[in-house]
């Protein structure tokens, strides 16, 4: 097919099977409607695909990047975690519970309540005689 142009190629990028996965997208990439650097010269578009490469019209690690891209489903996005309750911190909290329900007592009610549950104070018996 094009033996000449894929012994150029190799000169740029080392690896044949990396030399045909970029050629191919770029010939891909040509066939979407992409630019290309150089003049067609009725070859067909992995032939040009390959003339850009070899004659360093487009960059080898460019169309590594965009291929990485292209096959790329799904993309990491650094997004901040949400606040996670440590084990053991008592209690459990849903990740849902924002609304929290403060109860206000008075001072009375708050000694009713600590008179409750004090123990009764023991009175001395008096003496049957």
């Amino acid at each position: 097919m094009a033996r000449v142009t894929v012994e150029d190629c190799v000169d740029k990028v080392e690896n044949r099977f990396d030399l045909v996965l970029l050629a191919g997208h770029r010939a891909r990439m040509i066939s979407s409607g992409a630019q290309i650097t150089l003049d067609r010269d009725n070859d067909k578009n992995p032939v040009v695909s390959l003339r850009e490469i070899a004659e360093k019209t487009i960059s080898p690690e460019d169309l590594q990047e965009d291929l990485i891209h292209s096959l790329q489903k799904y993309v990491e996005v650094d997004e901040p975690e949400a606040d996670v309750p440590l084990i053991g911190a008592g209690g459990s909290v849903d990740a849902d519970d924002t609304d929290v329900a403060v109860e206000h007592m008075s001072e009375e009610e708050l000694l009713k309540g600590l008179e409750g549950l004090a123990p009764p104070e023991e009175q001395p018996e008096p003496d049957e005689e």
